[in-house]
């Protein structure tokens, strides 16, 4: 092997503990507490976001981290027990030894999951709510986690010549004990093997999930516990391939390791309980169960902040509230205009005044009826609409009647004249004749 082609590969850590006075500085520990605190940090700002109060997430933490470094511990010894108790196992003494490496996420989630839901219970909180809070927090934690196996030495996979391939060197501790996986160990300088970094595969997978349930939660606001189950999901998918590359040392049934099988029903359960949840997403006061919720409104917490929403929601709230606010200068407004009505009924044209004149729109001929009367003359009109502009409907009626009765009075004095000289004329002839 090649100085040239060594360099193409990922070098592992000399050592993966220091010693700092009369206290060893783990670097799995501390790559388990920063992970922690990141998750802490990033979940609280996620529940207040919401609507939850500033504390909760660590009142709930006091309780869900040690049930979760329990439950991990429990399932890694389970499914590693002869390696602790078996012909030539490392005894009681290093099944407790968690800074040494070696944690169950699986009995981690469970178990942490238990720690969560007495401390919410205590808080009030409910556990759904909360677990979609904090989904992609945790699995940021576990990502950063992943950083410990690195410098173990621990959780490769098969032997590779991919440019990043990982260089696992032969260490040896203070006992004189040589080997890769030695945690208080130190490089030899000489290269063991190169393989598969499947704990950099994971790591990189967990971010990919971490970036899709952030890019998922603000595109369809899951909530009631899906969100926790998308993540659940994710991971175990992601997970059930890469125990297909591991060949360090695991409990297998049938011949594959136990956490494929472990990684198929996970993800099974998670996918049925995303799909059977309810849909929406819980905020504020709704986070809460009522009792504590009634608590909160009490003390004036309404437990919403607007200014954590989204920017799309906070838009929406405001434009709302403008809404609102505009109403009352509405409805105020609703006296004056009817008390306008009376100065339009003011300006309708007066039967006798002459020189008004109105509008009026035709279907058909500009000499249309107009109060069972034919208008006869036209003020105004437009060839090319049916707009024309003639006296008012009452001046047209008055007009009409005009009209007609000068008609029947030059009509009747003719009759009369005529009538009458015939009627004398006829009396003065029997006068006549009589004389």
């Amino acid at each position: 092997m090649s100085d040239t082609t060594l360099l193409a590969y990922i070098p592992s850590p000399s050592q993966g503990v220091w010693e700092v006075g009369p206290f060893p500085l783990r670097a799995y520990a501390l790559c388990i507490i920063v992970g922690i605190v990141v998750a802490m940090w990033w979940g609280d700002r996620r529940w207040r976001a919401r609507g939850g109060q500033p504390g909760d997430v660590l009142d709930v933490a006091l309780w869900a981290v040690p049930f979760g470094l329990i439950g991990g511990r429990l399932y890694h010894v389970a499914t590693d027990w002869h390696r602790y108790f078996g012909e030539n196992g490392r005894g009681f003494g290093a099944a407790v030894a968690i800074w040494d490496g070696g944690l169950g996420i699986w009995g981690a989630v469970a178990f942490g999951a238990v720690g969560a839901w007495i401390g919410c219970r205590w808080k009030g909180i409910k556990l759904p709510s909360f677990g979609d809070a904090l989904a992609p927090a945790i699995l940021l934690a576990q990502a950063i986690g992943r950083l410990g196996n690195y410098f173990n030495q621990e959780l490769t996979g098969g032997p590779t010549t991919l440019p990043w391939g990982l260089e696992l060197y032969v260490r040896q501790d203070g006992a004189g004990n040589t080997g890769i996986a030695l945690p208080d160990g130190v490089s030899t300088g000489v290269v063991h093997s190169v393989v598969h970094p499947t704990f950099l595969y994971e790591m990189l997978w967990n971010i990919l999930v971490v970036i899709a349930l952030v890019l998922l939660d603000r595109r369809f606001r899951i909530g009631h516990g899906r969100l926790f189950a998308l993540y659940v999901a994710g991971y175990s998918a992601g997970r059930f391939g890469i125990e297909l590359l591991r060949t360090d040392y695991a409990t297998e049934i049938l011949g594959v390791r136990i956490n494929v099988f472990t990684s198929a029903i996970v993800f099974l359960c998670a996918a049925l309980y995303f799909v059977m949840a309810p849909r929406g997403r819980e905020l504020g006061l709704s986070m809460y169960w009522p009792k504590r919720a009634e608590e909160l409104a009490a003390e004036g917490e309404l437990g919403y902040v607007p200014p954590a929403l989204e920017d799309d929601e906070a838009d929406t709230a405001e434009d709302q509230t403008d809404a609102d606010e505009l109403e009352p200068e509405t409805d105020d407004l609703e006296p004056e205009t009817d008390e306008l009505e009376p100065e339009a009924d003011e300006l309708e044209p007066e039967a006798d005044d002459r020189d008004a004149s109105t509008v009026y729109t035709f279907e058909s001929d500009p000499a249309a009826q107009v109060g069972g009367i034919e208008i006869r003359e036209v003020i105004a009109s437009d060839e090319d609409s049916s707009m024309v502009v003639v006296e008012s409907a009452a001046q047209a009626e008055t007009d009409a009647a005009e009209t007609d009765a000068a008609d029947t009075d030059s009509d009747e004095p003719d009759v009369a004249d005529d009538a009458e000289p015939e009627v004398d004329g006829s009396n003065r002839e029997g006068s006549d004749a009589k004389d």
